[in-house]
């Protein structure tokens, strides 16, 4: 298995090496990060100021190699229909996901910018996402990274890694 960072828009280099060697850890394969692609301006609503998160899935697919997983990170607003906001989506059968940085950041708050908070949730909501290609279902324990994100509070609620219930689940 090996996980490919494919950033969608201009993405600082810093927090994708971040992100590559704590996806490492969790994962214990192989991360690379790749040359970024543009974001789909077909994906962009008007009226919600948002964009269509499936349309980046849809984007991702053919990056998608055997035995790879393509996880998408870009910097805009995301939403898919009937949510208002999405920090993430996955495609389970396409083996691709995409995370947002940008519901993220503290400063989109009000807050003071947080660079190790932005990257800590942003491994969160990477991780999460993940297990989704690895076939793992949303998980009932709130401390759990494969716990359902709501708000920005369950996410920082929740741990970087794998309850005691889910860690046998995953299939490496």
């Amino acid at each position: 298995m090996e996980i490919d960072l494919q950033p969608v828009g201009e993405i600082d280099y810093g927090i994708l090496l971040q992100l590559k060697d704590r996806l490492h850890r969790v994962f214990g394969c192989p991360v690379v990060i790749s040359d970024p692609v543009s974001i789909p301006q077909e994906a962009f609503s008007a009226d919600r100021k948002q964009y269509l998160s499936d349309m980046f899935l849809d984007d991702l697919k053919p990056f998608k190699k055997a035995h790879t997983y393509v996880l998408g990170i870009t910097d805009v607003d995301l939403y898919t229909q009937g949510l208002n906001f999405v920090f993430g989506q996955a495609d389970i059968a396409g083996g691709v996901s995409v995370i947002s940085l940008h519901l993220l950041k503290q400063e989109n708050y009000g807050l003071p910018a947080s660079n190790d908070l932005l990257i800590e949730r942003a491994q969160k909501e990477a991780v999460h996402e993940l297990g989704h290609n690895l076939g793992m279902g949303h998980c009932e324990d709130g401390t759990c990274v494969m716990h359902f994100s709501n708000s920005l509070i369950d996410t920082d609620v929740k741990k970087p890694f794998f309850c005691s219930h889910c860690q046998p689940k995953l299939a490496l």
